[in-house]
């Protein structure tokens, strides 16, 4: 089988067939030997064998996109040389399109394209080629696979990816400095012919730019672009294939490129000079007006640093610079006075921040300009001589004693008169009044140093033609101590005298206090009155520094016979004149431990004050032991008496009456008193004696009939048992029927046995009388009770012996 092409290249197919049918074989033996199918041994005889079946191999076909005939495109024709012509072969195609695209003729095998194919979506199929015996239907050729490639046209123009664009540029760059980047794309076949071969070109942008024709970098082809000229520029490159031949496809895209700024423009102020106008009461610290110079640049590249370069604006102005409008704001730094200056004259100088040295072949980046300012005349308050005004002044002066003067004026070229007053809400009306003309502060009252030694006053000034506008001033004022206090002794605690005192014996060291302020310290004398006879029992020492002691002149005291003592003493201050005062002290005698130390002389005092003697306190104390010797014998009478075995049912408290005493034999006889159980009318005698309604009682004295006897019981048991179950019956039915007792529950417990055991009872309670009881039968219980009859067995022989 072998393929015919449009080109029909048959000397090579002939060439492939050869070298496969002769692949493999001992000898090189020619085509013709083979078709006989016959093959020469090394003895001379021929073996004759079949020709093995030939694979096939395959070309490409080729079929061009787009075609837009009537007719279907011809792509290629299948041929078996098992084809002899007389349409016994039938040619199958198979695989990609087969069918739908590509059709064949079952009997020449021509492959027909029935559609415009599009490289661009699909660039070669993939197909299968069989022949087949018509009428075995047998496969005269093994399948084989060929391929089918859509050869490219050039029906695909250049395309910009992800454009407009945007790119930036720095004002003034030098030529050829790159600026962006461009790159176009083409869907045609890169590999076959200049489908896809680009070439770029700049339609807009000329002169000030220029693109690669192979990279489409676009660069800057003119020196010294200003920004400030013109900033923005619009660039339009353009892509065409078929390296920009004649017929070529192209594209094109926009390029906004912007020229960014340099500092290349210095400040410049709109004028070289100004002028404004400044009021004297401006405030300090406070804007008085603005500056602005202009910047043909942007950004941090236009901030400007203002300042004042002349000595006399500085003195008064200061100026800064505002971040947001690039303004330079003047500010007063002292208070303007029209009358001392009424102009002044500011050199200002504004300056870049950031310069860049690549410029400053430009020139420099300041400029200066001249502001003239005015100051402007107003009505001002009047201004006093000081800031504040300390005067003085003694205490006890007379009311309407000159103080001081305070002193303003009106600072305005008028000179207006000045009018002084007081706040009436201040505190130092009641002490001063201010002449309104004068100024001058006198007392409207006698002072007081130890009073209040300071005075704080605030006087008010205002031009008399304008009351409205004042000012104020503070004034204190001293008060001057003169000597008007007589000085006294001061005795913070008690004088105490011991009575182990002696004479000569320093009894205590007093000082004085003055109210009186001396500038050089206060000093005292002391001395006992004159006029009055020699103490004898004290004498006092001037100590010659402001302090003097008491002496005593007796050899012993006694507080029993005289516990206070008083003595005046007369101080003198050092004052001119001097002042005196007499004090006097209250000396109390106690008696003391050593080294002075008081004992018991508070107690003592409060005693004695009250008028009693040693005798009198000697009975109060017997009194007192005597008493509570009483009551301490009474609570030992009270726990020592017995209480009573049965309580009476009025006392209502709750209670819970236990008796538990399992008895000690014949020898305890006072363990417990049984009379009470045994003897019951000398119970209910006793109840009714202590009931407070004994009628509502009477029903319960019935006895019940008394339970049958018991075996192995003496007749006194039985009958002790008898009353003592009668009596807890009786209680038992009083209790359940009484409604007279309080609304709780009372519990009486009663140790007694009972009938329930068939022994009877073992208590030894009776045991005192003799009994003619036979304890033999206490073997038949057990080995428990063998030594218990033992017992009873031994006692009984003696009490018989």
């Amino acid at each position: 089988m072998r393929i015919s092409t449009t080109s029909c290249i048959c000397p090579f197919l002939v060439c492939l067939c050869f070298i496969q049918r002769c692949y493999g074989a001992s000898h090189h033996v020619p085509a013709k030997v083979l078709s006989k199918n016959q093959t020469k041994l090394a003895n001379g005889e021929t073996e004759v064998h079949h020709r093995p079946k030939r694979g096939w191999i395959w070309n490409q076909f080729f079929v061009l996109e787009e075609h837009m005939g009537p007719d279907a495109q011809y792509v290629g024709k299948l041929h078996s040389n098992s084809d002899k012509g007389d349409g016994s072969v039938r040619y199958i195609l198979s695989g990609e399109g087969a069918g739908t695209i590509f059709i064949i003729d079952e009997v020449t095998g021509d492959i027909h394209a029935t559609k415009s194919l599009d490289r661009e979506r699909k660039g070669h199929y993939v197909l299968h080629a069989q022949a087949l015996d018509r009428h075995t239907e047998e496969a005269l050729e093994p399948k084989s696979e060929f391929i089918i490639k859509v050869q490219d046209i050039n029906d695909n123009a250049p395309k910009f990816p992800g454009g407009p664009f945007v790119a930036a540029v720095p004002e003034l760059s030098e030529v050829g400095t790159s600026v962006l980047q461009v790159t176009a794309t083409d869907a045609d076949d890169p590999t076959y012919g200049n489908s896809a071969r680009i070439v770029y070109s700049i339609l807009q942008g000329q002169p000030y730019f220029s693109v690669d024709p192979k990279t489409g970098i676009i660069r800057t082809a003119l020196s010294n672009m200003d920004r400030e000229a013109r900033e923005h520029y619009t660039v339009v490159i353009q892509a065409k294939d078929m390296a920009g031949q004649v017929g070529g496809l192209s594209g094109s895209t926009t390029i906004n490129i912007t020229l960014t700024d340099v500092n290349d423009n210095p400040p410049k102020f709109p004028q070289k000079n100004y002028q404004l106008y400044v009021p004297e009461s401006a405030q300090v610290g406070k804007p008085v007006g603005k500056i602005k110079a202009n910047d043909e640049d942007l950004g941090v590249n236009a901030d400007i640093k203002y300042s004042i370069i002349n000595s006399e604006g500085t003195n008064m102005f200061s100026i800064s610079t505002d971040r947001d409008t690039r303004e330079g704001i003047i500010s007063l730094k002292k208070p303007l006075n029209y009358e001392r200056k009424k102009t002044y004259t500011l050199h200002i100088e504004g300056m870049n921040t950031h310069v860049d040295p690549r410029y400053s072949y430009l020139g420099s980046f300041k400029d200066s300009t001249t502001l003239k300012i005015t100051v402007g005349d107003v009505d001002e308050a009047p201004v006093f001589s000081m800031d504040y005004y300390i005067m003085d002044v003694y205490e006890n002066s007379p009311s309407g004693t000159e103080v001081g003067t305070l002193t303003a004026r009106d600072p305005d070229s008028r000179n207006s008169p000045v009018r002084y007053f007081m706040d009436s809400k201040d505190e130092g009306t009641r002490y001063f009044r201010i002449d309104e003309s004068t100024g001058v502060v006198r007392t409207t009252q006698p002072l007081d140093r130890e009073n209040m030694p300071w005075h704080n006053i605030t006087v008010m000034a205002s031009e008399v033609d304008n009351p409205s506008l004042f000012s104020h001033v503070p004034v204190t004022v001293q008060v001057l101590d003169v000597n008007d206090n007589p000085p006294e002794i001061a005795t913070d605690e008690e004088v105490i005298v011991c009575e182990s005192s002696r004479p000569g014996q320093v009894i205590q060291t007093v000082t004085a206090v003055d109210k009186d302020d001396f500038a050089n310290g206060q000093r005292f004398s002391f001395a006992l009155p004159s006029q009055l006879p020699v103490n004898p029992n004290f004498t006092l020492k001037d100590n010659g520094d402001s302090t003097a002691s008491i002496i005593g002149r007796r050899r012993r005291f006694n507080h029993l016979t005289q516990e206070l003592y008083e003595l005046p003493i007369v101080v003198w201050d050092g004052g001119e004149p001097s002042l005196s005062g007499t004090s006097t002290l209250t000396l109390r005698v106690c008696p003391c431990q050593r080294h002075g130390r008081i004992r018991m002389c508070q107690g003592e005092a409060f005693l004695s004050s009250a008028g009693l003697s040693t005798g009198a306190l000697i009975a109060i104390l017997l009194c007192i032991v005597i008493l509570l010797a009483i009551v301490v014998l009474f609570i030992t009478l009270r726990r020592s008496k017995k209480e009573p075995l049965i309580i009476s049912e009025e006392d209502i408290r709750e209670n819970v009456v236990t008796y538990d005493d399992e008895g000690g034999g014949e020898e305890d006889t006072e363990a417990f008193d049984i009379i009470a159980l045994r003897n019951p009318a000398a119970a209910e005698e006793l109840k009714f004696r202590r009931d407070v309604r004994p009628e509502a009682r009477q029903h319960c004295t019935q006895q019940p009939p008394p339970p049958p006897p018991r075996s192995h019981r003496s007749p006194s048991v039985e009958l002790d048992e008898a009353e003592v179950h009668e009596f807890i019956k009786q209680r038992l039915v009083e209790a359940d029927v009484d409604t007279s007792v309080p609304p709780y529950d009372s519990l009486q417990t009663y140790a007694y046995e009972g009938q329930g055991s068939p022994t009877g009872s073992i208590s030894p309670l009776d045991s005192g009388t003799q009994s003619e009881q036979d304890y033999n039968y206490l073997d038949d219980w057990g080995p428990e009770f063998q030594k218990l009859a033992e017992l009873y067995g031994e006692a009984e022989s003696e009490v018989t012996a």
